[in-house]
């Protein structure tokens, strides 16, 4: 990965994004990302991940603390969002590495901007992506994956109460289509919880982006470690 032409502070890109989020401001928040990231030579998925993606982890857990209210929080990830839509465009992928991964919110979980911003870094990464979005059904997500067959799927959950949906939908997946097929999970509902991928029979439990292109890597690229 290229070093910046700049150097670019990450810190303060993040902390001045995160106040154009909470201001709703989508206009302060392109130029960041774009100007003062890409354009001083930043990789745009680092400006991603290292901006973006840990923005919107404090803006869950300013939510989660009661700092900020619900009504807050969409608007910060309407922001979110349209920045990751403008950084994607600026992107240069690495080249198709031909691994397949489908990315899907188990059915209930309505929030899916972390796997959005999760399916948008592997593509970047060089696998070819399929995003399923919010609220899967298990029935038609098990269909998906029979017909398509791709090479690992990644499930999320952001809400706790969504985390039965994901060890349901899991075990179903399992049941159906066997052990040969890699499971990463994620999503703020699966953190804190030791041994969840392991009891659940999956290969992995990705903490963020970063962590899931490892080990999608070294799951499906061996030779590449």
């Amino acid at each position: 990965m290229a070093s910046p032409a700049h150097p670019v502070d990450f810190a303060d890109l993040r902390a001045r994004f995160l106040r154009a989020q909470l201001a709703g401001d989508r206009r302060e928040a392109l130029r960041i990302v774009t100007d003062e990231g890409v354009r001083r030579g930043a990789p745009a998925i680092d400006v991603a991940l290292s901006v973006i993606q840990e923005a919107q982890r404090e803006i869950g857990q300013l939510w989660q603390d009661n700092r900020i209210s619900v009504a807050d929080e969409h608007l910060a990830t309407a922001v979110a969002q349209v920045a990751l839509a403008h950084l994607y465009q600026l992107a240069t992928p690495l080249p198709p590495n031909g691994k397949t991964i489908l990315v899907a919110c188990v059915e209930g979980e309505l929030h899916d901007f972390p796997a959005r911003l999760a399916a948008d870094a592997l593509e970047l990464a060089g696998f070819s992506v399929r995003f399923l979005g919010a609220d899967v059904p298990t029935e038609g997500l098990t269909r998906m994956i029979a017909k398509d067959a791709p090479d690992l799927v990644a499930l999320s959950a952001t809400m706790s109460f969504n985390l039965p949906s994901l060890i349901d939908t899991v075990r179903k997946l399992r049941a159906s289509l066997g052990d040969k097929l890699p499971i990463l999970i994620g999503g703020r509902a699966c953190q804190g919880i030791e041994g969840l991928a392991e009891e659940l029979g999956a290969e992995g439990a990705g903490g963020d982006a970063w962590e899931l292109i490892a080990t999608a890597r070294r799951l499906l690229l061996p030779e590449a470690r």
